[in-house]
């Protein structure tokens, strides 16, 4: 993607107290009084009773407040007096449910490839304003915002009207803090992994990707087919002949490339992710007299992606598992360790101590919880005198079981989640696919999964569960 203007400048300093308002949210002039002669700065800052900082506050606690699917929305509208903006949008690489997430102007036809490059190309905290190629399927003034408040960052994308006067550099810094508080907000939920958020992340991370899987190939097969069609000799015009072949092999490469920027953002590769866990680990024992030995990933598979909600779960089942091997005594040693095979992730724990864990403090609490959510499974292998070892063994596809029984819907994806509402409400194909704007064709397949996923036979049946679980 092409940045057409410079970055801005550094971020400013924070703002001068004012009298009190209660209104909207709005960055306050940066400049502030010179420090008396002599004065020794504080080492680190401090809460102030500014009026601008305590708006900026308010507007983050009512952001972080919202269910999860509301926080885009409510982020854009508080923004809007200050940024004025036709849409906005995200990309988050922590988030395997939902990377992409937009809000606005359904002219404004984001995709999550249009945002990777500003990703990529623009600075954290640093935030870039200008004209983009190629946002919404068109070249616009936008706003492009990145955090890293996670390992791979997050952006924000906000388009505005052609001509909207620059933004500065005040209104910058605050949407800048918002966005890594809203980055920061979504991280916590992926990192700690908890139970129900697990799995309602792994069966729509499963159903993501088996759709983008079916399009592939659906796609892949129709080009093909296209292209056996144009190279025929049996096709006396060959100019219109090549040209079509070159817009054919263009839409396949494109097509192709679509799926590798997709797995990149819903994927993490293991040898990045267990590079996290060390990096987590090792401050649990730096002043600790038990030296911690890893192992990074080995095994025919060592080289392969994770699905990023189960690294995230992988990570907090062995930071769990060496906290409970660490309140032994005589414990001296410890080795964390990963090996894949094709179709599971076995984490082992193993330490020198005395042998003598039994399984009650392993299974408590989070541990089970989790392993449950993934369908994986935990052995201990004790033995006195010579140590323990733990090994969680996840497996790399999506368990269903587990999910239904927790909750009967949290194994329907989104959109299914969306045609299941109006099939409850007594609607008919034709009236979702309008309301839905998709096809009744559309629509049939995805009644026909959930009846599926749901264990019922009829519609009447669906919208009768869906009225008990919700």
């Amino acid at each position: 993607m092409e940045l057409m203007a410079d970055p801005t400048a550094p971020l400013p300093t924070p703002p001068a107290a004012e009298p009190a308002t209660a209104g909207p949210l709005k960055a306050e002039p940066t400049a502030t009084e010179p420090p008396p002669a002599g004065a020794v700065p504080p080492a680190t800052p401090e809460l102030t009773s500014q009026p601008a900082a305590l708006t900026a506050l308010l507007a983050a606690h009512d952001i972080l407040r919202q269910p999860l699917g509301e926080i885009m929305p409510r982020l854009s509208e508080l923004l809007a007096p200050l940024v004025p903006h036709r849409a906005a949008a995200e990309l988050s690489t922590h988030c395997a449910h939902s990377p992409f997430k937009r809000t606005g102007d359904v002219d404004v036809p984001f995709t999550a490839a249009e945002l990777t490059p500003l990703l990529a190309a623009v600075d954290a905290g640093r935030p870039w304003q200008g004209r983009a190629a190629a946002v919404g399927g068109a070249e616009r003034d936008v706003i492009a915002v990145r955090s890293d408040a996670t390992p791979r960052g997050s952006v924000l994308v906000l388009v505005r009207e052609d001509g909207a006067r620059a933004v500065g550099p005040a209104e910058l810094a605050l949407v800048q803090a918002l966005w890594d508080l809203v980055t920061s907000h979504f991280d916590r939920f992926a990192s700690e992994a908890m139970p129900g958020a697990l799995a309602r992340s792994r069966a729509a991370a499963d159903t993501r990707a088996r759709v983008t899987a079916e399009l592939t190939t659906a796609h892949a097969a129709a080009l093909s087919g296209l292209l056996g069609v144009l190279r025929s000799r049996a096709l006396d015009d060959s100019a219109a002949r090549a040209t079509a072949t070159d817009l054919a092999v263009s839409a396949l490469i494109e097509l192709r490339a679509e799926s590798q920027r997709d797995r990149s953002v819903a994927e993490e590769p293991a040898f990045e992710a267990f590079a996290r866990l060390a990096d987590d680990l090792r401050p649990m024992l730096r002043h600790s007299p038990v030296r911690l030995e890893l192992g990074p990933p080995d095994g025919p598979d060592a080289t392969r992606t994770l699905p990023a909600d189960l690294a995230h779960g992988a990570r907090a089942i062995v930071r769990a598992l060496l906290l409970v091997v660490l309140e032994q005594e005589a414990v001296s040693r410890v080795h964390v360790g990963w090996t894949l095979t094709e179709h599971e992730l076995r984490a082992t724990v193993r330490d020198d101590g005395p042998g003598l864990l039994d399984a009650c403090p392993v299974g408590a609490g989070s541990v089970t919880d989790r392993l449950e959510v993934l369908g994986g499974r935990l052995e201990l292998d004790a033995v006195p005198g010579w140590g323990t070892t733990l090994a969680a063994t996840l497996p790399l596809s999506t368990p269903d079981a587990p999910v239904a029984a927790m909750d009967p819907l949290s194994g329907l994806g989104g959109r299914e989640i969306e045609v299941l509402t109006h099939l409850a409400l007594g609607h008919r194909n034709r009236q979702i696919a309008q309301e839905l704007h998709i096809s009744e064709s559309t629509v049939k397949f995805h009644v026909a999964n959930i009846l599926n996923k749901l264990g019922v036979g009829s519609r009447g049946e669906a919208a009768a569960l869906f009225h008990r679980a919700a």
